[in-house]
């Protein structure tokens, strides 16, 4: 299944559009409806000609609900930017239009709307200003079809053109990490707290645990529904109200994301490409401000640029982004940062959780990052192996965002490739323990000076207590036990009932140490 979204200029006709295809009013609330204006996310769905069920997210067109739009389209899969024929391309039109290109929306289709208010002449204008406005973005080239939902003109063209376009579109892949973030929180009468959201992977199942990937608050899922069908299961790429038992509705709010227990957690440091948008007012400046947007989700941030000292519109840079408050974020994730009144640019994270704060203009930070952004997963393993040490199979697989057996597959490579060092059944999530070549090294080095230290500290102990070692290592006990193992294995360490030693270390006296026992002997042969 795919989803749909509008995007364009305040009474432009998105809502009429929509509303002409699907026979469903996005507009759902009153004060909507009164001043025939959309003020927060609508919802439809229509039957393709094809027979192919897709899902619509209407989007308020007007520059003070920004915030709502950015809500709404950061889970899509084709945009329709609407442009009216009586206006022509106008400052939101343009807005949306750069918040669509930064978010890599390559799936586009421009609807020239109220075709029934001009002449034939007026829309071929129209259609050429659009085309001059969309050259330099992702949408440059993309089809475009002149209708009229008051009258129906051009709708079955619509139609078919969305059909077509979505021919060639890949479904998304399901990597089995289920992330639903929250547009919508309400409470129906009778069965409780429901929440809806397009679900971007993995699959969800009535009967499942989920959590709150911010506040990590956990439920169970109660019920599913999908365009008012009750489903039992859900693959990726749908739009979804679901059901929870165990969490009222003021303990959930847009912008959180639901998921499965355990595998995603909160940040507040980023690692980012970002590209500022063409006609950006002003310089984006080391250390500034700005409103980070991620799906549904947004918090105040500060940008550092690794890089430059400044960028102007149409630059890119590398950037670490220090959010006031965490949000979880996943490598991959495309956001846009705004300052109060304007959008400035955004770009897509290369390492949602890097360990440390980097020092600027450092060449060796900025070539990892251009690795995390453009290697193969074979690179991005290694260098993902490298900043965080041992990892288990499951953790390779959140930090590098790969399917978990594209992993498998490139860990046994690099293992027999000497790149890595396996611990356990690369197979298998619980037993497999994965280091960079020079991770291992460095662990091996520290073992062995510990232990030399300490043979010079107590030489006549003969080793140190295993747990005393994992202590100093700072290793978790599973990961410290395939360790062990191996450390053995390669003669690094001797382990005599969980007693650790080198391998040439024999208990004997400190020269300090027998020169005190000889003047101690001699002593009693002089005075028995």
């Amino acid at each position: 299944m795919y989803v749909i979204g509008t995007a364009g200029h305040v009474d432009h006709g998105k809502s009429k559009l929509v509303k002409a295809l699907t026979n469903i009013d996005p507009d759902r609330f009153p004060e909507e409806k009164a001043r025939e204006m959309t003020i927060d996310l609508g919802f439809a769905w229509m039957t393709l000609p094809s027979g192919r069920e897709v899902s619509i997210v209407d989007v308020p067109g007007h520059e003070r609900f920004i915030k709502n739009m950015l809500a709404g389209v950061g889970a899509i899969d084709l945009a329709l930017l609407i442009v009216a024929a009586d206006e022509s391309v106008m400052p939101q039109t343009r807005e949306h239009l750069a918040i669509l290109d930064i978010l890599q929306i390559t799936r586009g289709l421009v609807v020239v709307t109220k075709t029934d208010l001009v002449d034939e002449e007026m829309v071929e204008l129209v259609k050429a200003e659009v085309e001059d406005t969309l050259v330099g973005t992702s949408f440059e080239g993309c089809p475009m079809v002149a209708v009229s939902a008051y009258t129906g003109d051009g709708m079955d063209e619509l139609k078919a053109i969305i059909d077509r376009i979505l021919d060639g579109t890949d479904e998304r892949q399901d990597l089995g990490r289920p992330r639903l973030p929250i547009d919508r929180c309400f409470t129906i009468s009778g069965f409780g707290t429901v929440v809806t959201g397009t679900l971007i992977d993995g699959t969800l199942t009535v009967g499942q645990e989920i959590e709150l990937a911010g506040s990590g608050q956990k439920a169970r899922i109660r019920g599913l529904q999908s365009h008012k069908t009750k489903v039992d299961s859900t693959d990726p790429g749908v739009r979804l109200a679901v059901n929870l038992s165990g969490l009222s509705k003021d303990e959930v709010e847009r912008g959180e994301i639901l998921t499965i227990p355990g595998w995603l957690k909160p940040t507040r440091r980023l690692d980012a490409r970002l590209r500022m948008v063409q006609n950006a007012p002003n310089p984006l400046k080391h250390n500034q401000g700005v409103t980070f947007h991620l799906f549904t989700s947004e918090a105040s941030a500060r940008v550092r640029l690794l890089d430059a000292d400044r960028l102007v519109a149409g630059q890119e840079g590398w950037v670490q982004l220090l959010l006031n408050d965490p949000l979880p974020v996943v490598k991959g994730d495309f956001f846009v940062i705004r300052s109060a009144e304007d959008t400035l640019g955004g770009g897509q994270i290369v390492d949602p959780n890097p360990r440390r704060r980097y020092r600027r203009f450092d060449d060796d930070v900025v070539e990892r990052l251009l690795t995390l952004d453009q290697g193969n997963g074979g690179d991005i393993i290694i260098s993902v192996a490298e900043q965080w040490g041992p990892c288990d199979m499951t953790t390779l697989s959140q930090r590098t965002n790969l399917p978990r057996e594209e992993v498998s597959e490139r860990v046994a490579q690099l293992t027999e490739e000497g790149e890595l060092v396996t611990m356990g059944d690369f197979g298998s999530d619980a037993d497999a323990v994965v280091y960079s070549t020079q991770g291992w090294a460095i662990l091996k080095s520290k073992v062995a000076s510990a232990l030399q230290l300490y043979h010079t500290q107590y030489p006549l102990r003969q080793g140190v207590p295993a747990q005393e070692v994992r202590s100093r290592l700072d290793l978790s006990q599973p990961v410290y036990q395939r360790a062990l193992v191996r450390l053995v294995e390669e003669q690094i360490v001797v382990d005599e009932r969980q007693s650790l030693r080198l391998p040439d270390h024999e208990i004997s006296l400190t020269p300090k140490m027998e020169e005190e026992a000889s003047a101690y002997l001699n002593s009693l042969q002089k005075d028995p």
